[in-house]
């Protein structure tokens, strides 16, 4: 409530320093039976979402069998990806649905802050993630006290302030070059294109931030997971080796998919770039 109260207030200051009062999110498609098929197909995201983490969270919170912290950080990653997909996904079916584009100023600063806190949070989570199956590969008799949710909160309150700085940083600035973004949800590289002074060092302090921060978790994943190999190529079993990658794919499944589609969506040439292909993209993203 706090957040959200401060968010609000933050974002009614800016509004004042511009004179746009609402934006427009890129068109989803020229024809209306385009547009449907856009809104099915949202649906159809949101339902699968909805149902595949929705059991997840169910089998975790009634089952005291998995109340470990592997599943612990699984319902976790669980709602940080109902979140950003609630943060996104409705506002774009409402658009596709009723053939509109406009979101309110107030509510693209609150879908950009919501959106960054879910994406770094998730992205914290799958890091984690693999401190976890290094502790259960490399220091079982150790699992269960390494880990706990001291890191969890303190993941999610580094991620939301982060959040913070980035909408504030972003909505600072004077807005003059029309008030059409190039993305059908709000977000950072999108606005700055309409700034009305120059956002070059704004927009590399916010690439050098974010791309520090991947760069750190990705060598953390690295790490761990170079001694994770290490710890299997030492099981004299067959049945130990299967059993410690079984764990281990997954999470690598994951992470590959959320890390490969968030290059190609941001770090691809602009030269090389077309909407169809964006926008294909930024769903999948």
């Amino acid at each position: 409530m706090f957040s959200l109260c401060g968010l609000h207030g933050l974002s009614e200051k800016m509004s004042n320093n511009s004179s746009i009062n609402h934006f427009l999110l890129l068109a989803s498609a020229d024809t209306r039976l385009l547009q449907l098929l856009h809104f099915c197909l949202f649906l159809g995201i949101s339902l699968a979402a909805l149902l595949g983490n929705g059991l997840i969270i169910s089998a975790v919170a009634c089952s005291h069998h998995l109340h470990t912290p592997m599943f612990f950080f699984l319902l976790n990653l669980a709602l940080t990806d109902l979140g950003s997909i609630c943060t996104t996904v409705p506002k774009a079916m409402h658009n596709s649905l009723w053939d509109t584009r406009n979101i309110s100023y107030t509510g693209c600063a609150a879908q950009l802050f919501f959106f960054l806190s879910f994406i770094g949070a998730e992205l914290s989570l799958l890091t984690i993630m693999c401190y976890d199956r290094y502790v259960s590969i490399c220091k079982p008799l150790h699992y269960g006290t390494l880990l706990g949710s001291r890191a969890c909160a303190h993941m999610v309150a580094a991620a939301f302030l982060t959040a913070l700085l980035f909408t504030a940083n972003t909505f600072s600035l004077p807005l003059c070059h029309g008030n059409a973004l190039s993305q059908f949800f709000c977000e950072i590289p999108p606005i700055l294109k309409l700034s009305c002074s120059k956002s070059h060092l704004r927009e590399v302090g916010v690439i050098v931030f974010s791309a520090c921060f991947s760069f750190s978790c990705f060598v953390f994943i690295v790490f761990f997971y170079v001694q994770m190999i290490r710890a299997v190529l030492r099981i004299p079993s067959e049945q130990g080796w299967h059993k410690a990658f079984s764990t281990c794919l997954p999470h690598l499944a994951v992470l590959s998919l959320f890390l490969s589609t968030a290059v190609f969506a941001y770090l691809k040439p602009p030269s090389n770039s077309s909407p169809s292909l964006d926008l294909a993209l930024s769903v999948l993203y």
